[in-house]
C-alpha cells in the first residue's frame, strides 16, 4: 500500500523541529478505519489525519483524527496542520480567506490570512449522564 504523506511541524517557533509534530495521509480514500489505526501507530506520532473528499456541501475536504488509541471527532493542531498540508499539496478551497473543513465535530472554517492560519474551536461535545 502506497500513500502520499507529508509530515508537519504545527505551532513551532523560530527554530524547525519545535512545534507539534503531526502526519497527514494526502490521499486516505479507500482506507478502512483500522487501516487508518494501524498506519498511525507505525506512524507513532500523537496524532495523524487522514485526507478524504467532503460529505457535506460546503466543505472543502474531510479529515479523520487518529491517536494511536482512538478516532478524535476533532484537535486543534491536527486542523491547522492537515489544512497546511491540504493547501500545499493542492488543494483549492471555494474561498480565498476561507477554508471549511469537515470532521467528526461537523464543519470547521479556517481562516487564511498573511500571517497563517487560524480557527474558533467548535462546541465541546459532552456525554455521559447529564443532570
Amino acid at each position: 500500500m502506497n500513500r502520499r504523506f507529508q509530515l508537519v511541524d504545527v505551532f513551532h517557533g523560530q527554530q524547525s523541529f519545535s512545534g507539534n509534530p503531526l502526519a497527514v495521509v494526502l490521499d486516505a480514500g479507500g482506507l478502512t478505519t483500522e487501516e487508518m489505526q494501524r498506519i498511525t501507530r507505525w506512524l507513532n506520532l500523537s496524532e495523524t489525519v487522514f485526507l478524504l473528499p467532503p460529505t457535506s456541501t460546503g466543505a472543502d475536504y474531510r479529515v479523520r483524527i487518529f491517536t494511536l488509541e482512538r478516532e478524535m471527532p476533532f484537535a486543534g493542531h491536527p486542523t491547522l496542520g492537515s489544512c497546511h498540508a491540504w493547501l500545499t499539496s493542492g488543494g483549492r478551497p471555494h474561498y480565498d480567506t476561507e477554508i471549511v473543513q469537515e470532521c467528526g465535530v461537523g464543519l470547521v472554517p479556517i481562516r487564511r490570512n498573511d500571517t497563517g492560519l487560524a480557527f474558533t474551536a467548535p462546541p465541546l461535545i459532552h456525554s455521559g449522564l447529564g443532570g
